[in-house]
Parts: C-alpha cells; structure tokens; sequence
C-alpha cells in the first residue's frame, strides 16, 4: 500500500536530483583507485544533515550503488580495480583491452552491473524479512563454516600451481593475524611497535597488492617493452550485450548472482570477496578453464553481478536486522540514524513509507548507473590517452591518499608502500594474487568464529558437525576440494 506514495515522493525534484549528483560523483569515486564508495558516503554524509531524510537517504544509496559500479573502469582501462569490489574483473577485463576490445569489455562489464543490481535489490525487495530470518539462525559454528567453504574456493583460483596458490592464501591468513589477537588480546606479530597492533587495513593492503604492484612492475621494466595498449574502441551499442550472448551467459549470471547475495546477507565478508568467490565458481565450472585470465568474457560477467548483486542483500541484514553488511552499510546505518530511523524489525513496521521510497530510490539510481556509465564510455576510454607514466604517477597519488585516508596515520602509507613490494615479488615468483587477498579477508573470521564456537561448545568439534547448516558448509567444502583435485588428475593425464 505504500507504493503509490513512495513513488510519488522519490519522483519529485530534490530525491531525483541527489541520484543524478549521487550515481556520477559515486562512479568517480570508484574509478579512481585510492578512493572507494565507502570514501564517498562518509564525505558526503555531513551534507546529509539538513536534508530531508527521503532526500538524504536517497543520495547516499546513489553513491553506494555509483561507487561499487564505478570500480571497474579503471579495473579494465588499468589493470587496477578502483574498489575492492572490481578486483575479479581485472582478470580478464585487462586482457581484453590489451586486445583492443577494451569497449566490449566496458559494455558487458556495465549492463551486467546493473543486472547484478537488479537481482539484489529484488531479494531486498521481495525476501528481506525471511531472509533475515534465516540469517539469525547463523551462529558462530555456521559463520566458520561457511568462511571455510569460501576458503576452499581458493582452489578456483590457484591457477596452474595448487601448491602455489594454497601457500598464497596462507600467507595472507598468516600476515592477517597481525596484531592484537581478537579473544585475549595478545599481541602477535607486532616486533614490539605499537603501530603494528591493530593489523594492517584493507584498503592499503588491496592498493599496494594491485595498484603499486602494477606501478612497480611498470616502471622495473626496460623502456623498450612498455608498449602502450590500444587507444582506440569499437563503441558497443547499447546495452552492450546481444540477446543471444545474454541467454548463453544465464547461468553463470545466476550462479553469480546467488553468490554475490549470499555473501551479502553474511555481515563482515562484503563485496570484496563476492567477486573473487564468483570468479573462482565460474572458472570452476567452465568447460575451458584455462581460458580465464586471457580475456574471457565470462569472467567479468561473474565479478561484475556479484559484486553488484552484494548491493541489495547487503541491505538486508542492515534494515532487518540493524547489522550493517560491509563498511558502506556501516555508513548508511549511521545516514539512518541520523535522520531518527532505527534500523531493525519494527523499521518496516514504523518507518513504512521511508523504506518502500529506499527500494525505489535503488531501482531508479540502478537504471541511473546504467545509462550515466554507458554512455559516459566514450569519456571513460580517454583514459588511455594520457601516457602511462603521467597516469600511474596520478594513480599513485590517489593511492597514497586514500591510505592515509583509512586511518589518518603513516603507517597505512608505509602499508601501501611494503604491500606493493611483495605483490611485485609474489608476481615474479608466480605467485597468484587473489588467494592471498581471499585468505586476508577470510583469515581473521575463520579465527575469530572458530575461538567463539570452540569456547561455547567448551573446546569439543562435534557441533561443527550436528547443527545443519554447518555441516552442510563443511560438506560442500569437503565436496568442492574432491572434485577440484579429480578435474586437476585428469588435466594432468590428458596432457600426459
């Protein structure tokens, strides 16, 4: 019932004008790696202050959606994904620029952001309060689980070496333990500095693995062999995908979708390990495996709907619930507070109007982000135009602020900087990239719900393996290294 007047108040002149401020200065945002969407909600939340709360909530839900979207820009023209939220999409987005099919790769990317939008701000239409629900269930042995599952996808990721890739994702479940240790606060890896002991931040980490990496090797690298990639693009035409290209990729849509929203529902995980989780699903199942990473179209469909998909359910557990999903939920949680919204069961209840004006406010800054970015790729492949050094020299800039950003001290800074130097020697050493930043992230939740379960249940495994949801986790991690290791075997002897 509330539809018709939630309609009605999001299409008036303020709540339209904050989508299409909202929804561009978000995409800069996100392109520019260094800054994030989460940068840009909390600069723009004080502004918020003497807004109306439709209008104010409605411009930072256009900079959400902008800045996880606008990620992959600089993630194809680059290499460097602008946002955690676009790393996967480097894999094979960069690749297919380098062959001169940087527009395609802009096309696909675009149009499957905004399907991927399409699926999450539906199940947060549709299924939020059951849902929610079933979230609440989820208790520290199902969140362990469910984190190891995820880890076990690393495999997907491992490239030609398991070994490689396994030893990859350690080291960043090792280097993730720095610090004071989430239980009885013993320091660990902390050399006795004080600096070291709340851990190294995301952001600097994800920069310096990517962006300064790239940097490095670039300039390492003879004058000779920095050959500058193609300026010019075959511009698609709108959508940027035939019919017959968007039936084929159904399933890997779904599948990603599902993925993305999954995680999405599951507070502290975010969009930064939907892309990868996605990306390892569809490399997995693909017929042609060895094809990712060379410039495969499938594999920016699969980044970009989950990490777009990871939007609309990661609204959920933050209005049902009150739990914010990731670090922009975070700041949307405190936009709503703001505004004399508590999020939680009874803001559907109280609060009816507001939150059926958010969920058109979604659709309509989803289709805004659509036609903002497609139409903006004549502007976006510009880019290439500037000679490489002028442009990673800007890079850089933006990548030292936006670590200092994080926490407004150095020592992110220095993080960038010591971060950048292993990516480079990892990447000499053949060492793949994403099961590091997938054991980072994941490290310090498998620890932190391990300690809490292992404590409740007085140090015994067993309820690992009675409550449901948990075993069926771990059977599907169990389920998902058995077959990884038959298809490898049998990889092995066909070449043989």
């Amino acid at each position: 019932m509330y539809w018709l007047d939630a309609l009605s108040a999001v299409l008036t002149i303020e709540p339209l004008l904050a989508i299409a401020i909202g929804v561009p200065i978000g995409m800069i945002f996100g392109a520019i790696p260094g800054l994030s969407a989460t940068m840009a909600v909390a600069l723009c939340l004080p502004l918020t202050f003497t807004m109306a709360p439709v209008t104010a909530l409605v411009l930072l839900l256009a900079l959400y959606i902008g800045g996880v979207s606008g990620g992959l820009v600089s993630a194809i023209m680059i290499g460097i994904p602008g946002t955690p939220s676009s790393i996967a999409t480097t894999f094979d987005g960069r690749p297919m620029a380098l062959k001169g099919e940087g527009g395609r790769a802009l096309g696909l990317a675009i149009f499957y952001s905004f399907v991927g939008g399409l699926f999450g701000i539906a199940v947060l239409i549709l299924l939020a309060p059951p849902l929610a629900r079933f979230a609440l269930k989820f208790g520290t042995f199902e969140y362990f689980s469910v984190s190891v599952f995820a880890l076990t996808l690393v495999a997907g990721l491992a490239g030609k070496s398991l070994l490689k890739g396994v030893l990859a994702a350690l080291l960043g479940i090792l280097i993730a333990a720095t610090g004071f240790a989430p239980t009885d606060g013993i320091p660990r890896f902390t050399f006795g500095n004080p600096q070291f002991d709340a851990g190294y931040a995301l952001l600097p980490v994800l920069l310096g693995m990517f962006a300064v990496n790239e940097i490095l090797d670039y300039a390492a690298r003879p004058p000779e062999s920095r050959v500058s990639p193609p300026a010019e693009f075959t511009r698609p035409r709108f959508p940027g995908v035939r019919m017959v290209e968007f039936i084929a990729s159904l399933p890997n849509v779904v599948r990603s979708a599902a993925i993305g929203i999954g995680v999405g529902l599951l507070p502290g995980i975010g969009s930064s390990a939907s892309n990868l989780l996605a990306y390892a699903a569809a490399r997995s199942s693909s017929k042609e495996p060895e094809s990712f990473g060379t410039g495969n179209p499938a594999g920016i469909v699969s980044s970009e709907t989950a990490n777009n998909a990871n939007v609309g359910s990661a609204m959920v557990p933050l209005m049902a619930l009150g739990i914010p999903g990731d670090s922009v939920t975070a700041m949307l949680l405190g936009g709503l507070m703001i505004h004399g919204l508590q999020p939680g069961p009874l803001l559907f209840t109280n609060n009816g109007l507001i939150v059926h004006a958010l969920f058109v406010a979604l659709l309509i800054a989803n289709l805004a982000m659509l036609l903002v970015a497609f139409f903006g790729i004549r502007f976006f492949v510009r880019i290439l135009a500037v000679p490489k050094p002028y442009l990673l020299a800007l890079v850089m800039v933006t990548c030292v602020i936006g670590a200092y950003a994080t926490g407004n001290r150095m020592f992110d800074v220095y993080t960038l900087l010591a971060f950048g130097g292993l990516g480079l020697l990892l990447t000499r050493l053949g060492f793949p990239l994403p099961p590091f930043i997938l054991g980072f992230i994941l490290g310090p939740l498998i620890e932190v719900n391990l300690r809490s379960a292992l404590m409740s249940s007085r140090g015994s495994f067993v309820p690992f393996l009675e409550r449901p949801f948990s075993a069926m986790f771990l059977g599907l991690a169990a389920a998902y290294i058995v077959l990884v290791m038959v298809r490898k075997v049998r990889l092995m002897r066909r070449a043989a």
